[in-house]
């Protein structure tokens, strides 16, 4: 209208576009470079690298092309943007957005939507808690079915609830409590899709971020060191090497691992000899699997006694290696008595796995071999026999040193050498350092070993690639949530600008306006938030009870402890948020111009 062209207007909305961007960059680069390599350092803490063997990592090429696709996706926006706005005349530029009609909607017709939400967000979580065993994607389609639908249709009721109560006390209020109850009542009525979105968002928020933290927390009760290299070679050549003057001040002890398979004849599915071996001895795990099958039934439990109906003989581990490997780790040692065996399993991680077993073990479960039974303690055993994955048991069992000498052939030869480092040195130089100095005496030796160190690497990346990246992701929903709420109820107060303005013409002060303001800000906030937290505490509890439990040895204080921070840091970037959003809307009050009414 003042004789602009098109395309200055849409030169001046560019160059708007690219200063933000440049703005937005010269901000953010050197925030996520602080942020990495604070991540960084703590890694290589964790690992025992110390902070003088890390390294800072800088790369122009990624810095370049994270600017360049940074303003990519801006200037398509603005693009778009600007094509929208070029269909449009003038005077729709200039004319504020006229308020929303406001829907009616029957008594009746709420109290169905309300009713109904109850009832699907209810179902959700009961079948979320009682049948999620395990993520089955047809139980989960169920659950976000049921909670998704009902979280809409519960906020699509809600606004009749507010407005009867609102004209139940307006009679008995005075101020600008009805014009703030209505405001509330209104932006309800026009952003029920948001607030849905906004607390669904949260939902999914508030269960990555406690995903995050049960993996993490999962993954670092695994990390208990047992063993610092398993080493492969005779007898006479690991001495040569271990007891060198090089080595001895490195190593605070080492001992051979005795791990073999029972020697046994060969069996068919139907459990027919096929092959008759010298010295071969029969076995049976039918005493365990007798009590699994008292234990409830579910699928983990039948494939648990599938697995223990094979009669091959299973891995055998020597008493005195193992009491060995836990002397070194300063737990208790086993003390088996005449015909008793313990079990051992890798698969500590499973929390189902572990109860199951557990369970079995507390009826009185025992195996056979050669049709005496032996008796299996109650408590199950998974501390590492390796360094690293040497190799990995599903199960094996724990015997006295007499019977590994009767059930295996080549009972003589160890497995492994299993090598523990000095604790002075990993405090004074740290892990890393410390395997890398033993690592020297074994280079040119032509001896095979592995590290502790390796299956490090190998966690630290399962923990990053499950814990720290859910937990980016609810970090990104809260704030995606938390923009949705903000900047829907600066639209529909920009939208409303008229009723303001009237009422400071009436009377009204700005700091009564702000107040009101400021009192439908957090209500609309505590609107989203209470049935997203509500949502999130179900969805929590189904994923901890199902295909989420902690492993064994999780400390339960650590989770509980890095739960309350993680709860904090929330409710501090809500009130964060609400406080932004107030002193936006509080310009904008402040911003109104009135007639002068002297």
């Amino acid at each position: 209208m003042l004789g602009m062209k098109r395309s200055t207007l849409f030169a001046m909305l560019m160059g708007e576009t690219i200063w933000n961007s440049l703005i937005s960059i010269l901000i953010g680069l050197p925030i996520a470079l602080f942020l990495t390599e604070g991540i960084s350092l703590a890694t290589v803490k964790l690992v025992g690298l110390g902070i003088i063997g890390h390294r800072i990592s800088f790369s122009i090429s990624a810095v370049i092309g994270t600017v360049i696709g940074f303003i990519a996706v801006q200037m398509i926006a603005m693009l778009l943007l600007s094509a929208s706005f070029s269909r449009k005349e003038p005077m729709e530029l200039l004319r504020s957005d006229s308020p929303e009609k406001q829907v009616p909607l029957s008594t009746k017709k709420g109290w169905l939507c309300f009713i109904v939400g109850l009832v699907f967000l209810i179902l959700a979580y009961v079948v979320g808690v009682t049948m999620l065993r395990s993520f089955d994607f047809n139980i989960v389609m169920l659950i976000i079915i049921l909670g998704g639908g009902g979280t809409f249709l519960l906020y699509r009721g809600m606004g009749i609830f507010i407005g009867h109560n609102i004209q139940r006390k307006s009679p008995m209020r005075s101020g600008l409590f009805t014009f703030t109850g209505r405001q509330i009542h209104e932006n309800v009525i026009h952003q029920y899709k948001a607030l849905a979105i906004s607390s669904l968002l949260l939902v999914m928020a508030l269960a990555c971020v406690s995903f995050g933290i049960g993996t993490a927390s999962g993954r670092g009760s695994m990390e208990v060191r047992t063993v610092d290299f398993s080493i492969e070679g005779s007898e006479q050549e690991v001495r040569e090497v271990l007891d060198s003057e090089a080595s001895k001040s490195i190593i605070s002890e080492y001992y051979p691992m005795f791990l073999s398979r029972m020697n046994t004849n060969l069996y068919d599915q139907s459990g027919e000899i096929l092959e008759k071996r010298p010295e071969a001895h029969d076995f049976s795990w039918d005493g365990l699997n007798a009590t699994l099958a008292k234990l409830p039934e579910t699928d983990l439990r039948n494939n648990m006694i599938e697995s223990f109906s094979d009669r091959s003989g299973p891995y055998l581990i020597s008493k005195a290696s193992y009491n060995e490997l836990l002397q070194a780790i300063g737990k208790e040692q086993i003390q088996l008595k005449r015909n008793q065996v313990a079990l051992y399993t890798s698969m500590k991680d499973s929390g189902d796995f572990m109860s199951i077993l557990n369970g079995a073990l507390e009826l009185g479960a025992y195996i056979e071999v050669d049709d005496q039974k032996y008796e299996l303690l109650s408590s199950v055993y998974y501390d590492n026999v390796v360094a690293d994955r040497k190799i990995t048991l599903y199960s094996a069992l724990i015997v006295p040193d007499e019977d590994y000498r009767n059930w295996v052939s080549g009972a003589s030869t160890p497995f492994c050498w299993n090598v523990v480092l000095s604790q002075e040195l990993v405090n004074d130089k740290g892990l890393m350092q410390a395997i890398q100095l033993m690592e020297q005496n074994l280079a040119g030796t032509g001896l095979e070993y592995e590290t502790f160190l390796s299956g490090i690497g190998r966690n630290l990346f399962y923990t990053v690639a499950a814990s720290y990246l859910t937990i980016y992701l609810g970090i990104l929903f809260m704030v995606i949530a938390n923009t949705v709420i903000g900047l829907k109820y600066l639209m529909q107060q920009r939208a409303n600008e008229r009723r303001y303005t009237t009422l400071l013409m009436l009377g009204a002060n700005v700091s009564q306006l702000c107040k009101s303001a400021r009192s439908q800000i957090r209500m609309f906030f505590a609107l989203a938030l209470s049935v997203a937290v509500c949502s999130s505490i179900f969805a929590i509890w189904s994923m901890f009870t199902s295909f989420l439990k902690l492993p064994a040895g999780t400390s339960i204080v650590k989770v509980i402890a890095i739960t309350g921070i993680a709860a904090v840091l929330f409710v501090v970037i809500e009130l964060i948020y609400i406080h932004i959003v107030e002193r936006a809307s509080s310009r904008e009050i402040q911003a109104l111009q009135v007639i002068d009414r002297g």
